[in-house]
């Protein structure tokens, strides 16, 4: 399977299918940040930069995948839902032009779930442009809200959508996003992707029984980060207990030093995530994980801050907000409160620990501020929901 990504980010993606051996043909991106992540670890891929130049037309036939998250911030609370008429949310339509043009069979696109309740219907316009309706769809609910998932058709593709939180695919993250896949021709089923038939084990709500959990310690930090980088991100606690806590400075990069990051409960299991170098694993004796609440960037749902933030969580229950800015998250057991490291925050988004420790601006590897790490992990897709995705294409597909 040969892809190409837009507003590529970190290169999720590229992370999330590299064992099943598919080539990536070209990146798309303008953040200078992420651009030396993908200059470090993908030297050989070329990085068109702006999508908007992208000539669809000269790359048809050389890819059978096209992928994007484009900018959530024109769809979000915090970005003020400007939807269509915010320059980054048109780059949803300049997505569409882009696949048609190359003529790619698969389409992946990812956003947040306030995509589905625009006042002006950009999923609606969205989704139209995908399978070549010649008018916006119009979703069946109440109010213009479109469902958490279904699927439409048209004469060009065919388009399904489903919301996946990342909590039940291994990760200590609650992180819900909605993954629109569209396929052209008879044999690109995106519902056989996205959807699994009843019984198979899915993405199912949490079960939630009463008990006894931690205490969630109150935030005076405003808890919104736009594309000013010196915005406070200060004050987000999370209520867990924390093995091994780090004594280094919390703005200090610690990237040397051993750190295991366990997301309890009063010690009845727990998330952990372990410091090999590899991605991390969940390990939880509850029916549903102990997780943190949504890893954030330049672009987050804020409507998901004030979910199950209250005094006292359950185990299972999402804490208070991890936010990825310029201004490092923080962890909280009792009364102690310590910084996440950026390593911690790779881990949360299932990129190996060291993944953005890469040389930038002129300085080595070992002296890569922390600052544009967080808001990079933070606007990227949690790895294991894509790989999960990609192996369902592929299993459609007959080669897995």
């Amino acid at each position: 399977m040969r892809y190409a990504t837009v507003c590529s980010g970190i290169e999720a993606p590229s992370m999330a299918w590299r064992q099943l051996g598919w080539e990536p043909v070209f990146f798309s991106e303008i953040e200078p940040f992420p651009c030396g992540v993908l200059a470090h670890h993908y030297p050989d891929v070329p990085n068109l930069g702006d999508m908007t130049q992208i000539d669809g037309s000269a790359w048809r036939g050389k890819i059978d995948l096209l992928a994007g998250g484009t900018p959530c911030q024109s769809f979000s609370v915090a970005g003020l839902r400007q939807s269509l008429d915010d320059a980054r949310g048109n780059l949803t339509l300049k997505f569409v032009e882009i696949y048609h043009a190359t003529e790619a069979v698969w389409g992946l696109w990812e956003n947040v779930p306030g995509v589905l309740s625009t006042r002006d219907n950009a999923f609606g316009c969205f989704l139209a442009g995908l399978v070549g309706a010649d008018i916006p769809l119009v979703s069946p609910l109440e109010r213009g809200r479109w469902p958490g998932a279904g699927m439409v058709g048209g004469p060009r593709a065919r388009a399904a959508w489903r919301i996946l939180d990342a909590q039940y695919f291994g990760l200590a993250q609650r992180r819900q996003r909605v993954f629109v896949v569209v396929g052209s021709g008879p044999d690109a089923d995106p519902a056989a992707v996205l959807f699994e038939p009843e019984g198979v084990r899915g993405n199912p709500a949490p079960r939630r029984e009463a008990g006894s959990g931690v205490a969630a310690l109150t935030a005076s930090g405003v808890g919104t980060c736009g594309a000013d980088d010196n915005q406070a991100q200060s004050g987000h606690l999370i209520a867990a207990d924390v093995a091994a806590p780090l004594t280094t400075s919390p703005h200090a990069d610690n990237e040397a030093q051993e750190s295991r990051l366990v997301i309890m409960a009063h010690g009845q299991g727990g998330a952990e995530i372990s410091d090999d170098g590899t991605t991390p694993t969940l390990t939880c004796n509850h029916e549903a994980p102990i997780v943190v609440h949504t890893l954030r960037g330049e672009g987050f749902d804020a409507s998901e801050a004030g979910k199950r933030c209250g005094t006292n969580p359950k185990p299972g229950d999402p804490c208070h907000p991890l936010a990825a800015g310029a201004h490092p998250p923080a962890v909280a057991a009792q009364m102690s409160v310590r910084r996440l490291i950026p390593r911690e925050c790779e881990w949360l988004q299932g990129f190996p620990g060291g993944y953005t420790l890469v040389p930038y601006r002129n300085k080595p590897a070992d002296r890569c501020p922390d600052g544009p790490r967080y808001k990079a992990l933070g606007n990227s897709w949690a790895v294991p929901c894509g790989r999960w995705i990609g192996e369902r294409i592929a299993m459609v597909e007959g080669v897995l």
